[in-house]
């Protein structure tokens, strides 16, 4: 591959486990792209809520993926031109995306478009696949983890911050129930990548992974 020497750090790991802010801090603080790819899915699975397409019929659902008009820029998240980032994070959105990464023909329409975010100088890539499947060569791969009841305070504490209304009996269930789907799908099911740093951080502040990371990075 022509860019194959731009070096790629993929942060993988389960939802709430840390890994889009210590992903994006990494990526700042190296000066490097960033990769959401979870955003991907996300705005795929809004796409297709808004345009009443099925989230069981894979192959509309993938249609509608490798046509996504997606950008990224500064932080914020553009769909059609329309800044959706408060939008894909909805909890119908994150369960629909957790629904629709598990159909092949989904992964396979993103799969083109994840690869050409990597760009000079660098990548920091996080998601579920990258280390195993995106992007499996990458100078250095972490997986991020945490216990389930630390990633439903984490996430109780930022719906609530935000105002939006939460229960975390039912945040707890969600939580259990996608990591269910994530770990057992047949496609891409989330493991630790070959060679990947496991950092657990049930106990850490966000400042203390991002050090961890960096100092993983410096000493490759």
């Amino acid at each position: 591959m022509p860019n194959s020497h731009i070096p790629v750090i993929t942060i993988d790991g389960p939802t709430a486990s840390g890994k889009g802010t210590v992903a994006a801090r990494v990526a700042d603080r190296l000066g490097y792209h960033l990769l959401d790819s979870g955003a991907l899915y996300r705005l795929t699975a809004l796409s297709a809520i808004r345009a009443g397409v099925a989230l069981d019929d894979e192959h509309a659902v993938a249609k509608l993926g490798a046509e996504l008009p997606a950008t990224f820029s500064n932080g914020d998240i553009f769909l059609a031109g329309e800044e959706v980032g408060a939008a894909i994070r909805a909890e119908e959105v994150g369960n629909s995306a957790s629904k629709i990464a598990a159909f092949p023909a989904v992964r396979q329409a993103l799969y083109g478009l994840q690869l050409g975010f990597r760009k000079a100088p660098g990548l920091v890539a996080d998601g579920r696949d990258m280390g195993t499947v995106i992007f499996p060569n990458a100078r250095l791969k972490v997986f991020l983890t945490a216990s389930v009841e630390a990633r439903a305070e984490r996430r109780y504490k930022q719906l609530i911050g935000k105002g939006i209304s939460a229960n975390m009996e039912g945040l707890l269930a969600d939580l259990q129930a996608r990591d269910e789907r994530d770990t057992h799908r047949s496609v891409a099911p989330l493991v630790p990548a070959e060679g990947a740093y496991i950092l657990d951080t049930s106990d850490m502040t966000v400042d203390e992974a991002v050090e961890q990371v960096l100092h993983w990075n410096a000493l490759l």
